[in-house]
């Protein structure tokens, strides 16, 4: 009897166990490569630093206190700061709305469907840097193809500047931004919208509702989850992006700064400043990017949940 219960407490025991096994590969990657550089950040930041190795002593939020009164800082992150949310706004906007129509149409073809697919996604899988280096040269007022159409149209006075002039330089790095992640909305959606009941909308059709009224009134609600996740990931995306405003402007953000976001500030702060305290002063506000980017990725997923709640 007693080596029957022991028997039976170690095959209940196995399933834990093998869990375990499979969960401890990706937490020691997770610890690795993301907890331990944030618990680091958070705490160089509550130090002052000579050099690189040498510590200099705790000093509690000076680091933070630097960020809000001294230059650089005071001028140039709030500039980035409002860039990031003016990708963040324009990304958000495009991609949701353009990715949903593309969706849309796709999940209404037949066989073609896989290849358009396949077609919107290529530029997803590519490098941002490749991508923000591609589209330099395809932008260059004097070679560039996208200059040289528009001459070759008529259109002389559209063949601009487009990455030299402080006015385009953002907007076009916000549409690049979204040539480039399409791909990913539309296969969210192109998900979510295969996992409708199609019964939903013929008995809508039978009632006499039109093709938009149905799309709002059943397709669109439906969708939400999936809205608000595209919106979550395209916030935390726009926050932390680094590789194509830097492949556009440089570490500076040129021109003049119109493509300066948070991460150029760190990386000339960490590794062009040459400051005494530079480990110190680039963690803080690592620190702060990161708890920003997590209060509103949380706030989004409550705002997201009510609304899932209440049309439910």
């Amino acid at each position: 009897m007693a080596r029957t219960a022991r028997k039976a407490s170690s095959v209940q025991r196995a399933p834990a166990t093998a869990v375990l096994l499979f969960i401890l590969p990706a937490f020691a990657l997770f610890a690795v490569v993301l907890l331990y550089p944030m618990v680091s950040a958070l705490g160089y930041s509550l130090f002052e630093w000579r050099g690189g190795t040498n510590l200099a002593g705790f000093n509690w939020f000076d680091n933070f206190v630097v960020l809000f009164t001294e230059q650089p800082f005071v001028e140039q992150m709030p500039r980035a700061f409002l860039h990031n949310l003016a990708i963040f706004a324009g990304t958000l906007v495009l991609q949701n709305s353009i990715g949903l129509f593309l969706a849309v149409q796709l999940h209404r073809l037949g066989r073609m469907r896989r290849v358009f697919q396949v077609l919107y996604t290529t530029p997803y899988l590519v490098s941002p840097l490749v991508v923000g280096y591609l589209w330099t040269l395809l932008l260059s007022p004097t070679f560039g193809p996208v200059n040289a159409g528009l001459q070759a149209a008529g259109l002389d006075s559209l063949a601009l500047s487009w990455l030299g002039d402080p006015t385009t330089a953002l907007p076009v790095l916000i549409l690049v931004s979204v040539w480039q992640w399409i791909g990913f909305p539309v296969l969210l959606y192109g998900a979510a919208l295969g996992g409708i009941p199609p019964e939903l909308d013929d008995a809508a059709s039978v009632d006499g509702a039109t093709g938009w009224s149905r799309f709002r009134r059943i397709t669109l609600p439906l969708l939400t989850p999936v809205i608000g996740t595209v919106s979550i990931l395209t916030f935390i995306g726009a926050m932390e992006t680094f590789t194509l405003p830097y492949a556009f402007g440089g570490a500076t953000g040129s021109p003049a700064g119109a493509t300066d976001v948070l991460s150029l500030l760190f990386f000339r702060v960490s590794f062009q400043s040459g400051a005494s305290n530079a480990l110190g002063v680039s963690s803080a506000l690592a620190t702060l990017l990161f708890l920003f980017i997590l209060g509103g990725a949380l706030l989004g997923r409550r705002l997201l949940r009510a609304q899932e709640e209440r049309l439910s």
